[in-house]
């Protein structure tokens, strides 16, 4: 046979495969095609498409930049070879290729459009504003130009303008694959949590099997608190993939929420047992977690100073140590945690709280006092500390600033029964003080007479 018929059997059966998504057989067919006229720069951006396909992004470049070698003036190939360098990082040399591109054929909207993408990933938004009104100028429905500004305006929090350009994609192209998850990002970074699940639920019907997007539409439901839900889509998720250490934690920080640490707990261990090197954020600090409900102190601590030792910054974990540690007797410990929030965030009213109380514990009334009075004056409404205040008072005679601050608790909250019996009990307090003040002179003169 010969050679030149041979290799135009081998692109035409290459081409063939390639439909049928049998990409390495393709690649082969065009390897040996080429290996007979390494000269047909067709061929060569073939291979490259091939190679992107198969992730191959380094070989795809040298593909393309093959093929625009045998045929410089080739505006698509062009085009191929600028976005592969951008998706590997290279935008000074993509961006050249599209500058260049535009400088030969100034009514070429592609050698715009793509840079829109490309500076919108570098930050430079000003830059991709500009080239999206040049394209726009030569194209006003083109798609992607839509879908790159959005990017651009999402990035700087733009949300509104973003979802416009997005909308805009899906007039002009309905099918745009990943336009409608872009949308409910956006929806859902505004607050805006019913529109962006309708996104969500759309990009969900185009791509059922897609965990990393069912995932982000579980979290979103968490987020707006229907916890049932949630913890549906989420083992949805693990039964469309057993080993989904996301869907785990997620779904054991919701048995969590809904006081049932024994399943949160299975939930965290089969996330643990699913990954060699587990790196989710507060992680030892939610075993922790359920360990401290399920009274197992000792577990709890260790797992709780782990997270503390790793997140040093995590108060939430401190926290709960500190708790931990409070339940164990250990009153001096925990205050060293709450100290250690108190260290990062001053004014952390429930850090205050707690560090009242394990002064209080040890005696210290005056000092836990002035804690419980810097939880109040951050939180006026914190009960739980208004109430150890007020105790505090009572402990240190205070009488009229235990009654003052008692009849504010009150009035927020006339029927709170710790706050009504408190009441009883301070007048009974007042009345004992009383008397032992009018009784001491009493007994110090019948101790001297002799009785």
């Amino acid at each position: 046979m010969n050679d030149w018929l041979e290799a135009e059997q081998r692109v035409e059966r290459a081409q063939q495969l390639s439909e049928s998504q049998l990409w390495q057989e393709a690649l082969a067919e065009l390897d040996v095609a080429l290996s007979i006229n390494p000269n047909n720069a067709v061929w060569h951006a073939h291979r490259g498409y091939i190679l992107e396909e198969l992730d191959c992004w380094e070989e795809a470049a040298e593909a393309y930049q093959a093929a625009c070698d045998l045929e410089p003036g080739d505006c698509e190939m062009a085009v191929a070879l600028g976005d592969v360098l951008a998706r590997l990082g290279r935008s000074s040399r993509a961006l050249e290729i599209f500058e260049e591109l535009a400088r030969l054929h100034p009514d070429y909207e592609p050698a715009y459009c793509h840079r829109i993408a490309i500076y919108a990933d570098l930050g430079q938004h000003d830059q991709a504003e500009e080239m999206f009104y040049l394209a726009q100028e030569l194209d006003e429905s083109c798609p992607h130009c839509f879908f790159h500004m959005g990017t651009s305006l999402a990035a700087r929090k733009r949300f509104d303008r973003a979802i416009y350009c997005w909308q805009r994609v899906l007039e002009l192209f309905p099918e745009y694959i990943g336009v409608n998850r872009r949308i409910a990002q956006a929806y859902r970074a505004q607050g805006r949590l019913d529109a962006a699940k309708d996104y969500y639920l759309r990009e969900v019907r185009d791509d059922p099997g897609d965990t990393g997007l069912l995932f982000e539409l579980a979290e979103m439901i968490a987020e707006s608190g229907e916890l049932a839900a949630a913890a549906a889509k989420f083992a949805q998720i693990i039964d469309l993939d057993p080993g989904h250490v996301e869907s785990h934690f997620s779904l054991g920080k919701i048995c969590l929420l809904r006081g049932q640490p024994g399943q949160a707990l299975s939930c965290f261990e089969t996330a643990r047992s699913a990954a060699d090197d587990i790196d989710l954020t507060g992680f030892e600090a939610k075993i922790g977690e359920a360990l401290l409900q399920l009274g197992r102190f000792t577990e709890a601590q260790g797992q709780l100073k782990r997270a503390a030792e790793k997140d040093p910054t995590d108060t939430a974990a401190l926290i709960l140590l500190g708790n931990c540690q409070l339940t164990m007797g250990k009153p001096g410990e925990a205050a060293d945690a709450f100290r250690r929030v108190l260290a990062i965030d001053a004014d952390h009213a429930l850090a205050h709280y707690w560090l009242a109380v394990c002064l209080i514990r040890q005696g210290r009334h005056a000092a836990g006092l002035e804690h419980c009075l810097h939880a109040v004056r951050t939180k006026p409404d914190y009960e739980p500390a208004a109430y150890t205040a007020i105790l505090a008072y009572l402990q240190l005679a205070q009488w009229r600033e235990a009654g003052s601050m008692l009849r504010r608790a009150l009035r927020r909250n006339p029927d709170h029964p710790n706050l009504r019996r408190l009441a009883k009990r301070l007048w009974y307090y007042r009345l004992r003080h009383y008397l032992n003040r009018l009784l001491k002179p009493i007994a110090r003169t019948l101790g001297r007479s002799g009785y």
